[in-house]
């Protein structure tokens, strides 16, 4: 069994006793989708969230786009100085590190036992399509993730401006669902988080041919630091400086290592640049059997599985496709 989660038995898909799990009464964790469709129904659905959390002595954190978080702020007035304020646009960029670096790290720091609230919108209109998908698997993992724990996710969905993919993935992606208008939430329907995941483990898009902007190369174990050292250099060409390139180093190591240690020895990597970004690609025979691979925090007093975490945590975003064949990763960096 990898420590990072690789080759492990797979998770089971939604089934029907998840269905009755979920029958039998409401859980510690919950999660509702509250759909909006203007600022008044917005902050109608996220401000008395926070007030009763501040009234009963809970903790709570709002990690929503910027201009949503003013708007809340603005409305909580004095009581805003004891919620915990995050621009979604930057903390949460990339959807793979919502969960380790955003939730769990405002949850896990609250004292145990203790039920915490958290208002977090990870989709809006304008994310990219690029985005979206790990987007959609993020939302579906958290279920999991917070599964038995005190703690309740509020997402809001602006549902005059997302598409219909959105808002349908939105129900799939939440056990509960509050309408536009509505303070009444009710159950979804359409709740199938494992299908989402499921759903979205796509084949990325095809890598661009080899070239003078494109840095192709397969490693091994004697191999490793060579292409290391490649990436950086290549990196710099593309127009990463500083603590860019080095977050660039240091992700390549992890993929590359990984390879090595999970992925069946060997493992091919593309390097180019795309949009404004450095794009670093890592295909090997390994396989991602945990979908929650690379989502948790680390684990105390254990030095390893922390390769895809750090990943995620570097990145600006973070696509993965696993399959039976292999899996491939493809780490994004803005220029």
């Amino acid at each position: 069994m990898a420590p990072d989660g690789r080759r492990r038995t797979a998770c089971p898909r939604r089934t029907a006793r998840a269905r009755r799990c979920h029958d039998r009464g409401p859980r510690p964790f919950a999660h509702p989708a509250l759909f909006y469709a203007d600022a008044e129904q917005y902050l109608a659905g996220t401000v008395p969230f926070v007030r009763a959390a501040l009234a009963a002595g809970e903790p709570v954190a709002v990690a929503v786009p910027g201009e949503n978080l003013r708007l809340i702020r603005d409305a909580l007035g004095a009581d805003a100085d004891a919620v915990r304020c995050l621009d979604m646009r930057e903390a949460g960029r990339n959807p793979g590190r919502i969960i380790p670096g955003v939730l769990h790290a405002f949850a896990d720091g609250r004292p145990p036992g203790r039920p915490v609230r958290i208002v977090g919108e990870p989709v809006w209109a304008g994310r990219s399509a690029a985005e979206y998908p790990a987007c959609a698997q993020f939302e579906a993992l958290v279920n999991a993730a917070f599964l038995g724990r005190e703690v309740t996710v509020l997402c809001p969905y602006d549902s005059a401006r997302l598409d219909e993919r959105a808002l349908a993935d939105a129900h799939a992606t939440h056990p509960v669902v509050i309408p536009p208008g509505s303070t009444e939430p009710r159950p979804s329907e359409a709740y199938d988080p494992e299908g989402v995941v499921a759903r979205y483990n796509q084949p990325l898009p095809l890598t661009p041919v080899p070239g003078p902007t494109v840095l192709a190369l397969t490693y091994g174990s004697g191999s490793l630091a060579r292409a290391r050292h490649l990436v950086t250099e290549h990196g710099g060409r593309l127009g990463l400086t500083g603590r860019r390139l080095d977050d660039l180093s240091l992700i390549a190591a992890e993929l590359t290592t990984n390879s090595v240690v999970h992925g069946g020895g060997t493992g091919a990597l593309t390097l180019w640049a795309e949009e404004g970004h450095v794009l670093l690609e890592v295909r090997d025979r390994g396989r991602i059997t945990d979908p929650l691979t690379g989502h948790r925090p680390a684990a105390h007093g254990r030095s390893g599985g922390r390769g895809l975490l750090l990943v995620n945590l570097l990145s600006d975003l973070v696509r993965t496709h696993t399959a039976a064949s292999g899996t491939t990763i493809r780490s994004y960096l803005a220029r």
